[in-house]
């Protein structure tokens, strides 16, 4: 989802000397990476009222203003620094489009992936269930897909989220430490057991046969 760190670490090396080319290349770079967690992130009703690519934008702007900043101190790798620039731009977008009262709109949204993110809930369907589904059975993994989402939905926040940010913003448990605060092994744990409660929870939800073991 993200550009390889090495392309990152380059244009960042360039920007601290002084390079506008690179920080222009740096953040078109991340363009279509934001825009991929924006729409996954943005509460679907809300989409309806403001255009994705505008809080993009914003978020660009708003990187532009602190970058140097961060080069001079950079906390944690880029594209989680830009991450968390864009969290909060969702979170102000919620707090001023709240769709629901019954939603906590300092929460980051349970997974509603839209289209284009189909992908991502097949491979995970194919880690709870059969890895090894023929090309005849593409049917079928869809609609594990489908039940693989509405299931992510029923868990908790804390495991919903974490299993978003391993699958759909294909973040690496060390990844996931730093935007948790946790060790790489705490995050790792914790991704397991919202594993196995998905499993779980698939299988009360779904047919024997539909999840082998």
């Amino acid at each position: 989802m993200w550009p390889t760190p090495n392309q990152t670490k380059t244009l960042l090396v360039q920007a601290k000397e002084g390079n506008q080319s690179a920080v222009n290349e740096l953040m078109d770079q991340h363009r279509n990476s934001l825009r991929q967690l924006i729409r996954m992130r943005l509460d679907q009703k809300i989409q309806r009222r403001i255009d994705v690519s505008d809080v993009v934008q914003d978020v660009l702007v708003e990187a532009n203003r602190r970058l140097q900043r961060y080069l001079n101190d950079p906390i944690m790798p880029f594209h989680l620094w830009l991450r968390q620039i864009a969290k909060d731009r969702i979170i102000d977008a919620h707090r001023r489009h709240r769709v629901s009262a019954k939603r906590s709109v300092d929460r980051e949204q349970q997974l509603a992936p839209p289209r284009g993110y189909d992908q991502s809930s097949v491979h995970l369907a194919s880690l709870l269930g059969d890895d090894q589904l023929t090309p005849a059975a593409a049917a079928v993994q869809q609609e594990l897909a489908q039940k693989v989402e509405e299931a992510i939905a029923q868990l908790e926040e804390r495991d919903c989220e974490i299993i978003v940010m391993r699958h759909y913003e294909h973040l690496s448990n060390q990844e996931i430490g730093e935007v948790l605060n946790l060790t790489e092994p705490a995050a790792s744990m914790r991704y397991l057991r919202a594993i196995r409660r998905l499993k779980k929870l698939m299988t009360e939800t779904l047919p024997d046969e539909s999840i082998p073991d």
